[in-house]
């Protein structure tokens, strides 16, 4: 009897455990009926900023209305929910695949913009490794080859600057750090990429006063007197350039050498012509 009484209590939690999993499945299931009803729905939770509820809705979407139109801005609007969360990583996979899935769509331009956003919103100070703010360059470069003429594109071009300027302080304290260990050729290579390549940013001025000091460090009076003149030539009016023309005016004078006495050649003497003999 007891035996008994132990199955049906087994039982009675089967069957209630089972009416509860339905119900879970019933209440996480979509609550609506056409793909176009469920992207309202998710855009609703957008605007209150449930952006997790909001995520669901868009992947149901998805899963149930994959031929649907409203599926594919489903997609977008997934990656755009989950980069509002700062699920970078998830909203980047998201991104590429729908730009390898619909290239040609009329989002296509927006979905590599936000694809770039999301690498360039991880963007680190500039003592950490640089890695994704290359990735940021990278993805920056590609809308602007790709969709020049869009609002996109003109954010991304303002963005670059952004980034190149933080790749050249990433190469700016790399550089300081070896000057200040006297290690001269390598803060000069540091030095000398920055002026090569990040031109326009901030830090061009302060890149060139440094090739100064390490330059002079190695005696190179000529080569720091080039740099010397570049800085002056485009920053005038900078500390930088300050900072050089004290640091050049306090050389001293250079050593005039005695010039050499030209050595004169003698030309060898003519041998006597000799007489011719007499004849008889």
């Amino acid at each position: 009897m007891k035996q008994w009484q132990r199955w049906l209590g087994v039982a009675a939690i089967s069957v209630a455990i089972a009416g509860c999993a339905g119900e879970d499945r019933e209440d996480s299931g979509p609550e609506f009926k056409s793909a176009e009803e469920g992207y309202n729905m998710a855009m609703d939770a957008m605007q209150g900023r449930s952006y997790k509820k909001a995520i669901l809705h868009f992947e149901d979407v998805e899963r149930l209305f994959p031929y649907s139109p409203w599926a594919t801005r489903a997609t977008l609007m997934t990656a755009y929910a989950n980069y509002k969360i700062g699920e970078y990583e998830i909203a980047m996979a998201v991104l590429e695949r729908f730009v390898r899935l619909h290239p040609g769509n009329e989002l296509a331009p927006y979905a590599y913009y936000l694809l770039a956003i999301c690498s360039y919103e991880q963007i680190t100070d500039v003592g950490r490794d640089q890695k994704v703010t290359e990735q940021a360059q990278i993805a920056l470069t590609e809308v602007v080859k790709r969709f020049p003429n869009t609002s996109y594109a003109r954010d991304a071009k303002l963005k670059l600057d952004l980034v190149d300027d933080h790749l050249a302080g990433k190469e700016m304290t790399i550089g300081r750090y070896y000057l200040k260990r006297q290690d001269y050729l390598a803060a000069i290579n540091r030095f000398k990429y920055v002026v090569n390549n990040y031109q326009t940013t901030s830090h061009t001025a302060e890149a060139l006063h440094r090739l100064v000091e390490a330059n002079l460090a190695l005696g190179l009076r000529d080569e720091a007197q080039r740099n010397a003149a570049v800085l002056g030539g485009n920053f005038p009016a900078s500390e930088w350039y300050r900072r050089s023309f004290a640091l050049m005016q306090d050389l001293p004078p250079r050593e005039k050498r005695p010039l050499p006495i030209p050595t004169v050649e003698k030309k060898p003497e003519a041998e006597p012509v000799p007489v011719p003999p007499v004849s008889g």
